[in-house]
Parts: structure tokens; C-alpha cells; sequence
């Protein structure tokens, strides 16, 4: 049977703030992000199934990305641990939609960790091919399972 690769288009917004850079994205700012989820498997090929003829129904990629990765991080704010505990108090003041990660919250970094958290919980019928997260409308990081 052949291999299909099927995409999904999230949109969220998002704020981060880079520990210890050297320009202006060392203090908080947002994005709209877009991100592109790409898994790839057979068709299902038995016409018993109500998944007949599909890799993965949209609605359930839908589901997997939109609780692992969009509806925790959408309008919330993310910063390194290496920032500093005063730092982090002050953000927890300000909001109380944050992530403190163990890595500089680069759009690099940010996309290893979404690569992660979809990888874990796909259907075992499915991969993860390809991961595109748009940071600006002309800027993003994209994975491929092939490269790694």
C-alpha cells in the first residue's frame, strides 16, 4: 500500500522572551505563530472501518495537537528557567498562562519541543513526518523525521 503524507494548520498567539540575548527580542513579545503538522501512514484499507481510506481522520490530528500543544500554549508566555527566579516571579505577576522551559524559547527550540509532545501521543497507524512552525509571516523552523 502506498505512503500519504496529510497536513494540518494550527494558528495560535503566543509570547517569549530570550534570556541573555544581545537585540530587542530579549524582552517579552508576541507572535502569531502557524504551524504546520504533517504525519504520513497507509490509507485504512478496510471498508468495514470508518476510517476507510484515510491516514488519519483531520479531526483526530485536530484533537492531538490542539490539547498537546495550541490550547496550552495559545496566549501564553514562555521563558527559559535561566532567567532567574526574580524574573519568573515577575512574569507569574503579570499572567497566569506561562511556561518555564529548560531551553531558550527560540521558535528552533520551541519547535524540538512541539515535535515532542505530538510524537508521543499519535496513533501508532501514523508518524510524525514534518513540523513547520512559522514565527512571522516570512520566518520559521521547520523538522523532518527524515533528518533525524
Amino acid at each position: 500500500m502506498a505512503k500519504i503524507r496529510v497536513t494540518k494548520e494550527f494558528r495560535f498567539e503566543m509570547a517569549h522572551a530570550l534570556h541573555n540575548y544581545n537585540g530587542l527580542c530579549k524582552n517579552i513579545h508576541g507572535h502569531s505563530y502557524i504551524m504546520y503538522v504533517t504525519v504520513m501512514g497507509e490509507p485504512d484499507a478496510n471498508p468495514e472501518n470508518s476510517d476507510y481510506g484515510m491516514v488519519i481522520d483531520f479531526s483526530e490530528l485536530k484533537s492531538v495537537v490542539n490539547r498537546e500543544i495550541v490550547k496550552p500554549f495559545d496566549h501564553s508566555v514562555v521563558i527559559s528557567k535561566r532567567a532567574g527566579e526574580d524574573y519568573i516571579s515577575r512574569v507569574k505577576e503579570i499572567t497566569n498562562r506561562y511556561f518555564i522551559v529548560p531551553y531558550q524559547p527560540t521558535c528552533e527550540n520551541l519547535l524540538l519541543d512541539f515535535v515532542e509532545r505530538v510524537t508521543k501521543v499519535l496513533p501508532f497507524k501514523v508518524k510524525l513526518y514534518s513540523l513547520r512552525l512559522y514565527e512571522t509571516a516570512g520566518s520559521f523552523a521547520e523538522w523532518y523525521a527524515d533528518d533525524n
